[in-house]
């Protein structure tokens, strides 16, 4: 397959998957059903990801303050979550996808752990993309578990709390920084996702509803991407930037 990726694509994306309900109450349907349309963004994402030049791709699907929502919502949320899992393993695992969650597990409901588990298991071995699902995840919690074990540690360098903070021990490969980290939403902040990760991400917010963003807006975000001089504290050329993508208009709802 031809790749359209640009010459310097983001090698790590993150997205966080903002505006589910807000699509939903907007078509007069409950919330949840804007939660299913999202899960079909993630697979057109997912699929479109790797021809673009991503590497790896990490997405915000619950964070540890979610377990705020009513409870009808949450327990869709989860039932949504487990079917995804395990329709969505072999296909990952066909597509050369590696799948791995952050975040806490043990207060997943039945089952769901389990199958978080075995669908890691049987993509092991992915190569094309590494897809990562942020699961009952807080950025600020999970630097403070890596603080907790580095503490045992006789030296302490940023790459080794990188692993740690991956999820892995000190010797484990950890992903690398975020790149690009995409918003869809309208909202303009972290929501404590991946704070260590993003430390030098270029940051676009975008006003699409997460149902509502395609392959399209993917290619457009990598290609903003690619365009802009990245200084990591540096002095660059001085070259204008490029304005953000701008959004295509998307069909209202019937």
């Amino acid at each position: 397959m031809q790749s359209d990726a640009p010459r310097n694509p983001p090698r790590h994306v993150a997205i966080v998957m903002d505006g589910n309900g807000r699509w939903a109450t907007a078509r007069g349907l409950p919330r949840p059903a804007g939660h299913q349309a999202g899960v079909e963004t993630v697979r057109r994402i997912v699929e479109a990801a790797p021809g673009l030049g991503v590497e790896t791709l990490t997405l915000y699907a619950f964070s540890s303050d979610n377990w705020r929502r009513p409870t009808a919502e949450v327990a869709a949320l989860m039932l949504l979550l487990r079917r995804f899992v395990r329709a969505e393993t072999g296909r990952l695992a066909e597509a050369g996808a590696r799948l791995t969650m952050l975040g806490r597990r043990d207060r997943l409901p039945g089952g769901l752990a389990e199958a978080i588990a075995a669908a890691e298991q049987a993509t092991a071995h992915g190569t094309r993309l590494h897809l990562r699902v942020a699961l009952d995840y807080s950025a600020r919690d999970a630097i403070l578990d890596a603080a907790r074990r580095a503490a045992a540690l006789p030296a302490l360098t940023r790459d080794v709390f990188a692993r740690l903070l991956s999820g892995g021990d000190h010797a484990a490969e950890p992903a690398p920084d975020v790149d690009l980290l995409i918003r869809t939403g309208g909202e303009q902040r972290l929501s404590d996702f991946l704070l260590w990760e993003c430390a030098y991400a270029e940051l676009l917010f975008v006003p699409r509803l997460w149902p509502d963003f395609s392959a399209a807006d993917l290619s457009d975000a990598v290609a903003w991407y690619a365009a802009r001089e990245r200084r990591f504290g540096g002095v660059g050329a001085g070259a204008p930037q490029p304005a953000p993508p701008p959004a295509t208009p998307v069909p209202s709802a019937a």
